[in-house]
């Protein structure tokens, strides 16, 4: 039977914020994948079973290219998408796509970034040193969740510490979903322009940083402002997110909570466990370079598959009690960070990050809570890229 799926989800059920919207979990039950038509009459395919995300994610007739994507609920019609930006290589396939990433792999292997461990230790604890001299109650977003990312990536970067908060600004204007067009524009061209000046200052004066090195080969400036943006924007909105939404869910899991504060050696898979939880960079975009048989259907060349990682790791078929938080959980390949030539290049100093604050954050703060209703904690419209909340009121005990 052919199950149809016939517009994207606007929001999450009331009352469950970390859950997958109630009628993509619906269809994923159906079947894992589905018939999906764009806004514009094109035909496409929602997949939302973990088999089949992970076999399109590891498959290279399935394109990561911009200029062949389509958003599932904006109608483009008459409208010719621009291919990627020089250096955006998410939006890029072999081989120019292993011309940005190669060089950049290197610098943030896993031995690289657990070097940075101290660092982000530092940076924490500096961040909890203000949080309990200025009191309960405050904002944990702004006060926790998005500087210490915000400062490891501009540090790696080479991005200096007077320019960051402006750079955490923009960024969050152009990820979070709500920003006005006009406003979401000059916001993108603010960063460009800064990263054209940051290009060039480092390539007169280079300095000890990721981008400093980068200056030294062969790119050009409009490919390292490409691969600079990228890394920014993905390093600092999926971490800030991630530390956000996984404190609000450990506050709802008091017994969760508990568990880890009294057994920090469980850090390694509460990381991952919250990773596949929340799932904040909930779906993916790919399109059919030529018919691909894909289980019982065929994927005919041009298709747009829209691939929603939040069901795929919550898939009872890989999971058991996927809907459930345990941190106990033994880790077994969640999606969070994708999979294939696309798998994110910073899930080490993501994990890294992860592993530091929030074992961090729940030790020094052992009364921590939230400081208004559950159901008044506002989340990020599904339109978002990255799933999260907009702020998290919390107080504890001074």
């Amino acid at each position: 039977m052919e199950h149809t799926v016939a517009t994207m989800p606007a929001a999450r059920q009331p009352g469950c914020p970390f859950d997958p919207p109630k009628e993509l979990v619906e269809a994923r039950d159906q079947s894992p994948i589905h018939r999906y038509t764009f806004p514009a009459g094109e035909p496409g395919w929602l997949v939302t079973g973990y088999d089949l995300i992970r076999t399109i994610l590891a498959d290279r007739r399935f394109s990561s290219r911009k200029e062949l994507m389509l958003h599932p609920t904006i109608d483009y019609s008459g409208i010719e998408m621009p291919t990627a930006a020089p250096g955006e290589f998410l939006l890029t396939d072999e081989p120019l796509h292993g011309r940005y990433r190669k060089p950049l792999a290197g610098r943030f292997t896993a031995r690289r970034m657990r070097l940075l461990t101290e660092r982000v230790e530092q940076v924490t604890a500096e961040h909890l040193d203000a949080m309990q001299q200025a009191g309960p109650p405050t904002d944990l977003v702004t006060a926790f969740a998005k500087p210490i990312p915000t400062i490891m990536i501009c540090e790696l970067l080479g991005v200096p510490y007077r320019d960051r908060g402006s750079f955490q600004e923009d960024i969050d204007k152009f990820m979070n979903g709500e920003t006005p067009d006009e406003e979401l524009i000059a916001a993108y061209t603010r960063v460009q322009q800064y990263l054209a000046e940051l290009v060039a200052a480092k390539r007169a004066e280079p300095t000890d940083d990721v981008l400093s090195e980068l200056t030294g080969g062969d790119f050009t400036d409009e490919e390292l402002r490409g691969m600079s943006t990228i890394l920014l924007a993905a390093g600092l909105d999926t971490t800030a997110n991630m530390l956000a939404l996984g404190t609000f869910a450990l506050l709802r899991n008091p017994e969760q909570l508990a568990a880890w504060r009294a057994d920090p050696a469980l850090t390694d898979r509460a990381v991952e466990e919250l990773l596949r939880y929340l799932s904040v960079a909930k779906t993916f975009f790919r399109t059919a370079l030529e018919d691909v048989e894909l289980g019982d259907r065929t994927i005919r060349a041009g298709d747009r598959l829209i691939l929603s990682l939040n069901t795929a790791n919550r898939d009872p078929e890989r999971f058991t009690d996927p809907h459930g938080l345990d941190l106990r959980r033994e880790p077994s390949g969640h999606l969070a960070f994708g999979h294939g030539i696309h798998l994110c290049l910073g899930q080490q100093l993501a994990r890294v990050e992860m592993r530091v604050a929030f074992p961090a954050l729940i030790q020094r703060f052992p009364t921590l809570r939230l400081a208004v209703p559950a159901d008044e904690v506002a989340l990020r419209p599904e339109s978002a890229d990255i799933h999260g909340v907009k702020s998290l009121p919390v107080t504890w005990d001074a």
